[in-house]
């Protein structure tokens, strides 16, 4: 069984929400759970660091398809950083690189929210 988990926290006025493991089908479901909980907290700006995820299916980039709506329509946004690069190849394959910005380290990310 391929492990999953998210830890999140806040920095600054943004939350960092940090993937490790696998995260497909299976484990999909937690990633949105957290998204849920940080939504119904009114946490609309999210970086994602990926430096620990591993895998990512096309469940797993639904997840994101899902919540980027809500949280730009509530003037947020889903940053994402830190992608190894086969998880960035995934990303890019399905023209994610179009739809969210996407920054090499997780301090660059959290700058452009604070430059609101």
């Amino acid at each position: 069984m391929n492990e999953f988990k998210v830890l999140t926290r806040d920095s600054g006025n943004a939350v960092v929400m940090e993937l490790h493991g696998f995260l497909d089908a299976h484990t999909a479901p937690e990633l949105e759970k957290t998204f849920s909980e940080l939504i119904g907290k009114g946490k609309f700006n999210i970086v994602v660091n990926f430096s620990e995820l591993n895998y990512i299916s096309s469940a797993g980039l639904g997840v994101f398809m899902a919540y980027i709506d809500e949280i730009r329509t509530n003037h947020g946004d889903i940053k994402l950083a830190n992608m190894q690069q086969k998880v960035y190849n995934v990303f890019d394959l399905l023209g994610f690189p179009f739809l969210y910005e996407i920054y090499k380290d997780q301090d660059e990310a959290l700058r452009k929210f604070s430059n609101h």
